[in-house]
């Protein structure tokens, strides 16, 4: 056991002697050191850039420019957690530049140029931010020249393909053999002055065989842990950019007018309520008003019908008045030509004929056909004005009115009774001086 134990010892001791062993040991670990920083610059990078996409999106008005910013913001936030948990830290180092300077690159020239204009001018900033950042990874794992040489071929590819927007995806690997670039192309061969010398290097390649595969577990473990920490997050903007789209879906606009529509029927509906006592208010006032008018209006007509109507009273009066001086004149004649009460009838023919009663008889009845007349045509003009207040008035002036008819019908059929007697009297009269004549002739 002695022995064993201090054939391990030496073993040992003999490896942390050797200076080949030392280096690579040393290697080893400055690739984990790497591989951490990696790591911390993807959550510096998803964070801020996070943050400056989501206040982009709050600005925004227009859901489908909401969409299209979330959707940037979970390829940016995929692709960098992809890269951070990624097995090489050379290639991953180099990758999260060439995500960190494409991404800057498109937001100058279609964010910033195209699309959006100023509005984009912090998420542009935030981005070259984090670019500077990200070229910092490679301090001490690429050589000056060899920056230089991946500036210059990365504006070389943007360059050869000026229409891609979408950059996520694009690894350093990818996107140097789309230019044409090859670890001979850059050097050669494969030395210190190669942009390409370090891609795929294995961190535990000089490590011993069960070492190795210790370390191997371990760092899968560690990657998969910190992508499976970080999954939660890109699962939240997953499920925000579902809603994002439900937002641009026509069936979910309509929904969203119909709604609007509805608030809007809510909204005048409670504005009815407040204003529905002033407006019943102010209709009540106006219609009081409006009554009052009519009654005035209603009252002038009125009063002009009632005048109307005592001048038709009145010619009626005095038709009636005529009618009764012309049944005067007829008792007159009657008592003139027939005997009187008592006495026995005169032998001896009457006085003689007198013209002048019969014109006088004449002229009485001209005068009442002439007041017959004139009360025919008032009343021919009165009846459209009669008409038109019975239908405004109520119905007390219409039986006023009927019973005026009533009456002046009578007077007419009186006046046209009065006008028969008198014809009639005069016929008698006429057959009785006729049969008066032809006696003393005879």
């Amino acid at each position: 056991m002695l022995l064993g134990a201090c054939a391990l010892y030496g073993c040992s001791l003999v490896d942390r002697m050797t200076p080949s062993k030392r280096v690579a040991r040393e290697h080893a670990q400055q690739l984990q050191i790497l591989q951490l920083s990696i790591m911390r610059f993807a959550d510096e990078y998803v964070g801020l850039t996070r943050e400056a996409l989501t206040d982009f999106q709050a600005a925004s008005q227009n859901p489908e420019e909401r969409l299209a910013v979330q959707n940037w913001k979970i390829q940016q936030a995929t692709a960098a957690y992809t890269i951070a948990s990624g097995p090489n830290p050379v290639n991953n180092a180099l990758d999260m530049v060439v995500l960190a300077s494409l991404s800057c690159t498109i937001l100058q020239e279609t964010w910033v140029g195209d699309t959006y204009g100023a509005r984009a001018d912090p998420v542009r900033a935030t981005y070259r931010s984090v670019e500077a950042d990200a070229w910092q990874l490679l301090t001490g794992v690429l050589t000056d020249a060899q920056v230089v040489r991946l500036h210059e071929l990365l504006t070389l590819w943007r360059t050869e393909h000026p229409n891609v927007r979408e950059v996520a995806d694009i690894h350093f690997r990818d996107f140097a053999n789309s230019i044409g670039a090859s670890a001979h192309g850059e050097g050669g061969k494969a030395g210190g002055g190669n942009l390409f010398s370090m891609l795929g290097i294995d961190p535990f390649t000089t490590l011993d065989p069960a070492v190795r595969e210790l370390a191997q577990s371990r760092d899968l473990a560690e990657r998969s842990i910190y992508y499976m920490q970080r999954a939660p997050a890109l699962l939240d903007m997953q499920v925000e950019r579902l809603t994002y789209q439900f937002a641009v879906m026509p069936e979910t606009k309509a929904l969203l007018g119909d709604a609007q529509r509805v608030s809007l029927v809510g909204s005048a509906s409670d504005q009815l309520v407040r204003t529905l006592p002033e407006v019943i208010a102010r209709e009540r006032e106006a219609l009081i008003a409006q009554l009052v008018r009519t009654i005035n209006d209603d009252n002038a007509t009125i009063g002009s019908l009632a005048a109307q109507l005592r001048t038709t009273l009145q010619a009626g009066t005095e038709t009636a008045n005529a009618v009764h001086g012309t049944l005067d004149v007829f008792e007159r004649i009657k008592a003139q030509f027939g005997p009187k009460p008592g006495e026995p009838i005169p032998q001896d023919k009457g006085p003689p004929f007198d013209i002048r009663q019969y014109t006088e008889t004449l002229r009485e009845a001209t005068n009442a056909s002439r007041e017959l007349n004139t009360l025919a045509q008032r009343t021919d003009a009165l009846l459209p004005v009669l008409r038109t207040a019975t239908q405004e008035a109520s119905g007390h002036l219409d039986k006023v009115l009927d019973h005026l008819f009533f009456l002046l019908l009578l007077l007419i059929l009186a006046a046209a009774a009065a006008a028969l007697l008198a014809a009639l009297a005069y016929r008698r009269l006429t057959a009785r001086f006729n049969r008066g004549g032809v006696s003393a002739r005879s």
